[in-house]
């Protein structure tokens, strides 16, 4: 029973001072028994997506690289498997919002790379990130089967079945989302439901555990919720972190609850396959023209 650590923490001004932080919240979260530690998403930056700027493109780091090295040597040191969400500079002009994965030995499993990237006030993804081509990976790691999704994938449901399909008992994910001012009073409330409850019917869904883990504090416009939580496959929230605390969230996974889920609700046996082939269009309420 694997416990699971999500890393609720606040942007810092400085790579360096980050990366110093949150190492030292991994070290806490290993020394109170965790065994699978998440960061929220981009923790090594400011939320830096608010303003489309050339320049920040140089707050990306190569993968494979330096980064990985020091988190995959912190990693093997504490015997845990660490998710860590970075800005990754692939090539000549191509970045990505990539999570890296390691496993407690230190090893670098692989990474995911954000499939679907969002446009909004205060949110100019499209500007920084290319859309993910790594797949739907799922890593068979000391602790159990993960699949990890970053933020905007928390919408949509064909991430998170493939990820299930893939084998995943745990879906994790590195988030970044909260409330502009001007849509906070008469929308904030129902936004935070909106983002829990999706995610919440993942879980059901998919008949396994998931975990969102969020920023906290106001960046420019943005005030992060924080409210990071891990559900069961029942959908039940079994931790929920503050809004405006750095907090190490923790709690005690049963990953064989996920079998036995699956066994008394067989929503992959009951599957109907061979009709979904309408998912590949993109509308489907008119002929085409």
């Amino acid at each position: 029973m694997p416990r699971l650590a999500l890393l609720q923490s606040r942007g810092f001004p400085s790579k360096a001072g980050a990366l110093d932080h949150h190492e030292q919240l991994i070290r806490d979260a290993a020394d109170r028994g965790a065994g699978i530690i998440v960061t929220q998403e981009l923790f090594l930056t400011p939320y830096f997506c608010d303003i489309e700027d050339p320049a920040r493109f140089d707050l990306a780091d190569p993968l494979p690289g330096p980064l990985t090295d020091r988190l995959g040597r912190l990693a093997g040191e504490l015997g845990v498997v660490l998710v860590a969400s970075l800005f990754e500079h692939r090539g000549p002009g191509l970045y990505h919002n990539t999570a890296a994965v390691f496993d407690a030995d230190g090893s670098l499993l692989g990474s995911y790379r954000k499939a679907h990237i969002p446009q909004d006030p205060a949110f100019e993804e499209k500007f920084y990130f290319t859309p993910g081509d790594s797949g739907w990976p799922v890593w068979d790691t000391r602790h159990g089967k993960i699949g990890v999704l970053i933020c905007w994938d928390q919408w949509f449901p064909e991430a998170a079945r493939l990820m299930a399909l893939g084998g995943a008992q745990l879906l994790v994910y590195p988030t970044a989302i909260g409330w502009l001012p001007a849509e906070k009073p008469a929308l904030g409330d129902a936004q935070h439901h909106a983002w829990e409850t999706v995610q919440c019917g993942h879980a059901v869904a998919n008949g396994c555990f998931l975990a969102a883990v969020n920023r906290t504090g106001t960046e420019g416009e943005t005030e992060f919720w924080g409210r990071s939580f891990i559900a069961d496959p029942y959908g039940r929230v079994l931790a929920r972190a503050s809004t405006e605390h750095e907090e190490i969230l923790l709690h005690d996974i049963d990953l064989g609850a996920v079998e036995e889920f699956r066994r008394i609700w067989p929503f992959f046996r009951d599957r109907r396959i061979d009709s979904y082939r309408p998912l590949l269009e993109r509308w489907r309420g008119q002929p085409h023209f």
